[in-house]
């Protein structure tokens, strides 16, 4: 019989891994994953492709690692059925008995044995002379919702598998699922203005801005940029959406004067009112951009002279004291990998200032395990310390934000928002390294708005590492940004089927896609919105199978949908009546011009300003926006949202109008979708949106400031026309908060 040829066993491995064989992008054309690619993935993933020896080994241990393995490192299954484990064994080995030992996650636990020989045998294979047989297992109790541990014997060996219980649908609000429907405002509060803050939009402003809502708006939620641990640090580390750490949030947004800590302590209270700092603080506020770096070197100042307070009091015990150490083992050894990166990167910076990177820091520190930087932890305990206390106060304000909203009787509360991303300079990458793949980059295929691609530049995500961890971290993720909160988005939710992997030295035009466990993934992401009771918003746009989106919903997980986007199969768009219920709608993102900067092409001439087109393209793109303008107001017209006074030809209109900007509003606010969300920029016709895709220092990203304070959204007559707009359709729609 012929042995495989090279091809036939790189597609083997290929498939293996879950990379895929080629794709279509959103112009209909196919493309083909080269060899080279394929070669590339696989040797980032540790597997050599140089010969058909290489291959042939490679699979042969793939094969013996699964299959002379008595159970998989993890099982996930839905709460409808019971539970199958897949039993890996010997052939000679039938004729023995397995025990089992479950360990339910309330600490239950329960024993059973079964004769393998009356097991029904689903799949074999013959590996080095011996026969292998997988046997499936139902275990013959229940087990509720949660991550359990099953331990099985057979003779001598012994292995354990984590068994994690979902259920069969996400959470969903009681009065949206009673066919209800909400609205919300999105703003990004690192740009929140107000009169008091420092530069810089915190919990204290995110009072207000719940306040505005629930009395003026009459809505049920606010959604908020990612609140992520970043760098600080212009123009690469400020967009929430690279986060230093997935898992914790960033101390900007602290009111600093609302701790307790910082009222008790004189020094920090003396300095608060002297002449220099006050005016620093009114430089911050003026500033038409968010300066980062000012701000921060500011907090920080403020926030070790609130810790040094803490300190002192803390030798005497209390009620904070001891809520302090129970915040830091509840978070564990997570947190405190978090804080010594953090104490490390200040060590590393302020011992030599061109030293931003840990991947630059000495080889020992690389090393999160490494005996040099336990030392360091146990040595510079204090300043660790201080970064696990900054951890513990961002957890108390946001907790009370969510209480606040709640008091106001925000059926939802804050909507959060969970990146994609993570920098690969950063604290997960660092803590976290075996979790990522290294010799690859996340991007994205060519589309209408990134005709090359687009090259994120993180490293993918490593699934295999994922769920032989039992999907722990995974799942901290996940249940880390559900908390205090009763809404969260999932950043490009296709990652949770499959990613396109850009191998080093390739464009994004070569990328390829990589499947994902997406059922397991999907699952956890389920259990954790239902114990959190947290509704789960999926951003799915892009080049979406119909797949996914049928996978998500079936597990209640709301779809995304944007007003640009929404187009039918003769690319005009979609009337309010096609949009699915079952789905989040609004006008625009963080990444896509705002309605305002749509309508004056604002956008385009930010990608010609930043060079990312050329006028060739330019022109093409503002022919192109011409066409979609007209679209917009010909369903406008039809559906009678507008005059029918008014002149037809989009040309006419030189900027969004008042009567527009209430028709967009308002046929959105028509859709059946179970949420409708309008950025604040959109709320206020704002033309500059937030970043600009492909651009660092040639755009103002993740810096722009709201256009009116918050003071002037609650009370000034210039802005209550866009108030009272948006409330009217909130009220006419049927969107009014529910709760209460």
């Amino acid at each position: 019989m012929p042995s495989d040829s090279f091809e036939q066993l790189l597609d083997r491995a290929a498939s293996w891994f879950g990379i895929g064989g080629g794709f279509w992008d959103i112009f209909g054309h196919y493309h083909t994953t080269s060899v080279a690619a394929k070669q590339a993935i696989l040797r980032a993933l540790g597997v050599a492709t140089d010969s058909v020896a290489d291959l042939e080994q490679a699979l042969a241990t793939l094969a013996r690692n699964e299959w002379e393995r008595l159970l998989p490192p993890a099982v996930v299954a839905g709460e409808a059925g019971q539970v199958e484990l897949p039993l890996h064994v010997a052939a000679e080995r039938l004729g023995a008995r397995a025990r089992f030992v479950v360990r339910r996650e309330d600490g239950e636990s329960g024993e059973f044995e079964v004769n393998l020989w009356e097991l029904p045998q689903v799949a074999s294979v013959e590996m080095d002379g011996r026969t292998w047989v997988r046997v499936q297992v139902t275990l013959p109790m229940r087990l509720p919702l949660g991550y359990h541990e099953v331990t099985v014997s057979v003779g001598g060996s012994r292995a354990s598998t984590r068994c994690i219980v979902t259920p069969e649908r996400a959470y969903m609000d009681p009065h949206l699922g009673r066919g209800g429907r909400a609205a919300g405002i999105a703003v990004s509060l690192y740009g929140v203005r107000s009169l008091r803050n420092w530069g810089f939009g915190d919990f204290h402003d995110l009072r207000s801005v719940i306040e505005w809502v629930a009395e003026e708006l009459g809505a049920s939620f606010v959604a908020l940029n990612p609140l992520h641990a970043i760098h600080n640090r212009r123009p690469f580390n400020t967009s929430p959406y690279l986060p230093n750490s997935i898992f914790y949030q960033n101390f900007l947004y602290l009111d600093v004067e609302g701790m307790e800590d910082h009222r008790r302590c004189k020094r920090a209270l003396a300095l608060r009112k002297t002449a220099k700092v006050a005016r620093e603080i009114e430089e911050l506020r003026a500033t038409p951009y968010v300066e980062y770096e000012r701000v921060s070197a500011l907090k920080l100042r403020f926030l070790k002279l609130g810790f040094g307070q803490f300190l002192r009091e803390r030798r005497t015990g209390g009620s904070r004291a001891r809520a302090f150490e129970a915040f830091c083992e509840r978070e564990g050894d997570l947190l405190a990998t978090f804080a010594t990166y953090c104490a490390l990167d200040e060590e590393m910076h302020g011992l030599n200032s061109d030293v931003w990177l840990w991947t630059d820091w000495p080889a020992a520190y690389q090393d999160p395990c490494s005996a040099e930087t336990r030392a360091f932890g146990k040595k510079r305990w204090r300043r660790v310390m201080f970064y696990q206390y900054l951890q513990w106060q961002i957890d108390l304000q946001l907790a009370g934000a969510q209480q606040w909203a709640r008091d106001r009787h925000l059926s939802i509360g804050l909507y959060h928002d969970m990146a994609l991303a993570t920098d690969r300079f950063g604290s997960d990458v660092w803590a976290h390294r075996p979790f990522y793949v290294s010799g690859c980059r996340v991007g994205s295929p060519p589309d209408d708005f990134s005709p090359k691609g687009q090259d994120w530049a993180f490293p993918p995500p490593y699934s295999a590492r994922h769920r032989e961890d039992g999907y722990r971290l995974f799942a901290d993720s996940i249940r880390k940004n559900c908390r205090h909160g009763g809404a969260l988005r999932i950043d490009h939710v296709m990652r949770l089927f499959r990613l396109f992997w850009i191998p080093d030295g390739m464009e994004a035009t070569e990328g390829v896609y990589v499947s994902e466990p997406n059922d397991d993934f999907v699952r956890i992401l389920a259990l954790e919105s239902v114990r959190n009771q947290v509704v789960v918003v999926g951003e799915d746009l892009g080049t979406v199978e119909p797949s996914i989106r049928e996978t998500l919903a079936r597990f209640g997980i709301l779809s995304y949908r944007l007003f640009y986007f929404e187009k039918n199969e003769r690319g005009e768009f979609r009337r309010p009546d096609e949009y699915p219920r079952q789905s989040l709608v609004s006008s625009t993102t963080h990444d896509l011009p705002t309605l305002a900067g749509f309508w004056v092409g604002a956008d385009i001439a930010a990608r010609r300003a930043a060079g990312i087109i050329d006028d060739k393209v330019e022109l093409a793109q503002l022919q192109q926006r011409r066409t979609e303008k007209q679209k917009m107001l010909d369903v406008l017209f039809q559906l009678e949202l507008v005059s029918k006074d008014l002149p037809r030809p989009a040309e006419a209109y030189a900027e969004l109008t008042g009567e527009l900007h209430n028709a967009i509003i308002g046929f959105l606010a028509m859709t059946p979708s179970q949420l409708l969300a309008i950025n604040q920029e959109d709320l206020t016709k704002e033309v500059h949106q937030q970043n600009l895709p492909g651009s660092t220092w040639q755009y103002p990203n993740w810096g722009r400031k709201m256009r009116f304070t918050i003071e002037q959204l609650r009370g000034d007559a210039e802005t209550r026309g866009y108030t009272t707009m948006f409330h009217d359709w909130i009220e006419r729609s049927g969107r009014r908060n529910q709760r209460g």
